[in-house]
């Protein structure tokens, strides 16, 4: 995300025109910035330390249910961070027109669209984002885009 945000290659700033007056994609940026660093957080092992348990007559205790419930947690944030990706690179494709990206991305792009608009000024991304999610858990043309 950071890289589309530059305003490098041709892309506008926070791949939004009016920056100033617009936030652009930044606040997604941080979102997904913050969801990473959950995830390396919960990336520490959940049996770092063994707690004695039945009254001291056991010490080992794997906690591998804890390791369960925390592995969800960073599937969940991961298909956060890769739904604000993909709503980053509808908008940059957007700014590529009349350029046209390959076939598959071009599929993903115009799913994308189906959805969520494509950002002229500041709004809340929140409903654009969980969108996304949708999109990259229940989408059967989304799936069969990335197998092309």
């Amino acid at each position: 995300t950071y890289q589309l945000l530059s305003g490098e290659d041709g892309l506008p700033k926070l791949l939004m025109r009016d920056t100033g007056l617009n936030s652009g994609f930044m606040l997604p940026q941080y979102t997904a910035a913050a969801l990473v660093n959950e995830c390396k957080v919960l990336a520490g092992p959940a049996a770092v330390d063994s707690i004695p348990t039945s009254l001291g007559q056991e010490d080992h205790v794997s906690m591998g249910a804890t390791s369960a419930f925390k592995c969800f947690e960073v599937i969940d944030r991961v298909e956060t961070v890769l739904a604000i990706e993909l709503v980053c690179a509808a908008q940059a494709i957007d700014f590529r027109a009349p350029l046209l990206p390959g076939v598959g991305p071009r599929a993903a792009h115009a799913l994308v669209r189906q959805v969520i608009p494509h950002a002229e000024r500041d709004r809340l991304f929140g409903q654009d984002i969980a969108a996304a999610v949708q999109l990259l858990r229940h989408s059967a043309e989304l799936r069969a885009v990335a197998n092309q």
